[in-house]
């Protein structure tokens, strides 16, 4: 069992569940703070320090095992997840409202604020107390917030649904025109970016084509500013669509800013091989960029490839026909009985979420139909190929998501252990496609599957292999995850720690 928190905690408290019944506070306007820092201890002076810099997010304080909420956001969070209000100590005269969450059990709290539209600034002890401790006996930990989390920047599995996108969506009005933000001349921009995969797309609509396209993209959280935003239509709109609008100011739209930042996530000089985006749209890139940028504290996303979407590229279909079709929703709002449930037979969440994906964008480009039909064909007539290929399928973990918690610094063992085990079934799914061409070669779809799955560095694979054990921890601080062998200096560490007394009787 763990600690309740190290000696250099000043205030703090953990919550228990309400008793049945209890009468919950109603949440405050988080917006305005009437919290004065004046005569606080050392360790609150810190943290209203902090909570001032993100006034518009519930504060979870790291102190030891838990993460605390003080003042405001333990009265909203007491509310929102069901657990006690306590106190601990006073503040200007006034008793400090308390709660808080194990450490171990954050993701599953934070998961329930999430859902209810709160935003989270995590802020994470960035020292140990012992290092604190030998600055004076008042020294406090040093902390800062290392994240904020919002409904469309989400990267845990416990916090994702692995069968469905999480876009995080920015919407740019061109110009400044007068009336509703669908009105019949109104054009619209449109940028997502699902920071859990890297996938992005791009592309512009009209005003009453604007409801179908966020139906269609389902984002978790969208960005406008607060002239669009207040539009009535599009309020309700973005509600019918399950998304968390969040304002943005005005200059987060722009469009040098945002071709620079798209050309240096990409790593290219130009934009020109992934399609012709307007100014309109490069704005509202820069705008979903900038976002992640801010709530990432300067962690940069993975991005793949965007797509340029658009009336050219799918089938424009209106928000009452989707509703109405049941494409990847019931009319109740639910998987459950549409036609996604009907047919998805998917065997990873990549899969299940590319599946999502194409029926709710269906193609306009008969050539692109005709490819994906012949390489539905050549499976159709080969069934021993496809079980081959789904038996591969299923050694699969989630790759995408398991990279960009990498490159974000969140990822642990079992993340590159993700990787490892997935080039693995990239390989033998590779192998499983060229042995079924029977000389023929393969439809054009599938060769270019084959292709980018056989174009993995070969060394990437062996150094994983090498270095990594069968039996990986959650978390690095657990230890145990690098194979015996790997790392001299390693090893030799490791004999000292389990056969302390046959090394000291080996010196004497």
């Amino acid at each position: 069992m763990s600690k309740r928190r190290p000696p250099e905690t000043e205030v703090g408290g953990v919550g228990q569940p309400a008793p049945n019944g209890r009468d919950k506070p109603a949440p405050p306007d988080l917006g305005e703070s009437r919290i004065a820092s004046i005569d606080a201890t050392p360790s609150m002076a810190q943290y209203l320090e902090i909570k001032a810099a993100n006034p518009d997010s519930l504060l979870w304080y790291r102190m030891g095992d838990f993460y605390e909420l003080f003042f405001e956001d333990a009265a909203v969070a007491s509310q929102a997840l069901g657990i006690v209000l306590t106190k601990r100590g006073k503040h200007a005269g006034s008793d400090i409202p308390m709660c808080g969450v194990p450490v171990h059990r954050a993701d599953e709290y934070l998961q329930r604020l999430i859902r209810q539209g709160y935003r989270v600034a995590v802020c994470e002890q960035l020292e140990d107390p012992a290092e604190a401790r030998k600055r004076g006996a008042k020294a406090v930990v040093k902390r800062d917030v290392v994240r904020l989390v919002t409904p469309g920047t989400l990267t845990e599995d416990a916090l994702l649904d692995a069968k469905a996108r999480n876009y995080l969506t920015a919407i740019f009005r061109h110009g400044e025109a007068a009336g509703s933000a669908l009105s019949l001349g109104a054009a619209l921009a449109l940028a997502s970016i699902d920071i859990s995969t890297g996938e992005c797309e791009i592309g512009e609509v009209m005003g009453p084509d604007l409801a179908g396209e966020l139906v269609r993209l389902a984002p978790g959280e969208i960005l406008a500013t607060d002239a669009l935003l207040s539009d009535d239509t599009m309020r309700r709109w973005i509600d019918i669509a399950g998304a968390k609008p969040t304002p943005v100011p005005s200059n987060y739209f722009d469009s040098l800013s945002g071709e620079r930042d798209l050309k240096a996530r990409l790593g290219v000089k130009e934009l020109g091989a992934f399609g012709t985006f307007s100014r309109a749209e490069l704005a509202a890139a820069g705008a979903v960029l900038k976002y992640i940028d801010l709530t990432q504290m300067g962690r940069k996303p993975l991005l793949r490839a965007p797509k340029k979407t658009g009336s050219d590229s799918i089938l424009t279909i209106d928000a009452a026909s989707r509703a109405s079709l049941e494409l990847v929703r019931s009319s109740s709002g639910d998987k459950a009985g549409s036609l996604l449930a009907a047919i998805d037979r998917t065997v990873t969440g990549a899969g299940a979420r590319e599946l999502q994906a194409r029926l709710a964008s269906p193609l306009a480009n008969v050539d692109v139909i005709e490819a994906r039909l012949d390489a539905a064909s050549f499976f159709a007539e080969r069934p021993r190929l496809i079980e081959d290929v789904r038996d591969a399928l299923r050694a699969a973990p989630d790759m995408a998501r398991a990279i960009t918690r990498l490159a974000f610094g969140r990822g642990g063992p079992r993340d590159l252990g993700a990787v490892r085990d997935a080039l693995g079934a990239a390989a033998v799914c590779c192998t499983t496609l060229k042995q079924s061409s029977d000389g023929f070669g393969l439809p054009g779809a599938l060769d270019d599957i084959a292709k980018q799955l056989s174009g993995v560095e070969p060394s990437l694979d062996q150094a994983l292999n090498t270095a990594l054990g069968n039996e990986l921890p959650h978390l690095r601080r657990d230890g145990g995850f690098i194979k015996a062998g790997y790392n001299k200096d390693l090893d030799e560490a490791r004999r000292l720690r389990d056969d302390s007394r046959t090394v000291m009787a080996a010196l004497e």
